[in-house]
């Protein structure tokens, strides 16, 4: 008998001043796959795979829910001038570095939005990466809290709310919201899928204060 596939592990991250929110969605192995939430109407738009290892808990999504800032590790980078590890912030759903602050460790790392252009990260110093300066961002040092599962769901990777308080989790690759009945409701369902990276759309390598046109390579 063949054995069952695992389930991929699903965390997410609500935007705390929009109706969105980022999927980051691991397996099979070292894969990721991202997919922006658009919660008023539950709408999943797919967007970058990655190999190697992302770290959700250091990974936040601005305010307006435009921006990513994440935490990633690739070892096939490390004599190079990322490092192996870096934190970035791109355009969500996809990982193309409009700003890249090469770490070289896995400790510390990623940081949070303070505001939908302020963020605070986990690093040795703020100087980035100078092909990925990340104009149009504040960048300050510190240690903010990483995001965590709130464990209200029995058996679910992951569980929260979202930003209108109802509780939202993910279970065996499917993303669930709870009526205030108690009733579950499965939104998606993202086991059955395999990875296929594609490039990311032109908009997503736009600068953040650039003018339409101007364009940044993925690393």
């Amino acid at each position: 008998m063949s054995r069952q596939p695992p389930s991929p592990r699903i965390f997410v991250i609500p935007a705390a001043g929009a109706d969105a929110a980022i999927v980051i969605r691991r397996g099979p192995a070292n894969w990721f796959h991202l997919l922006k939430w658009g919660m008023a109407k539950d709408t999943f738009e797919p967007g970058a795979w990655f190999r190697g290892s992302m770290y959700p808990e250091k990974c936040d999504l601005s305010p307006d829910g435009s921006l990513l800032l994440y935490f990633v590790l690739q070892g096939n980078k490390f004599k190079t001038s990322y490092s192996h590890a870096w934190t970035a912030v791109s355009r969500a759903p996809w990982l193309t570095a409009l700003g890249l602050w090469p770490q070289g460790t896995t400790y510390g790392g990623g940081g949070r939005f303070v505001t939908n252009r302020h963020i605070l990260i986990r690093a040795g110093d703020a100087s980035p990466h100078p092909d990925h300066p990340g104009k149009g961002l504040r960048v300050d040092l510190g240690n903010p809290e990483p995001h965590a599962s709130s464990g209200e769901v029995k058996g679910a990777t992951w569980s929260g709310r979202d930003r209108n308080g109802r509780l939202i989790y993910a279970k065996d690759g499917k993303i669930f919201r709870r009526s205030s009945k108690g009733k579950d409701k499965q939104l998606v369902d993202l086991a059955g899928l395999r990875p296929d990276p594609k490039p990311s759309p032109k908009w997503a390598s736009q600068n953040i204060d650039a003018r339409p046109g101007r364009s940044r390579r993925d690393i």
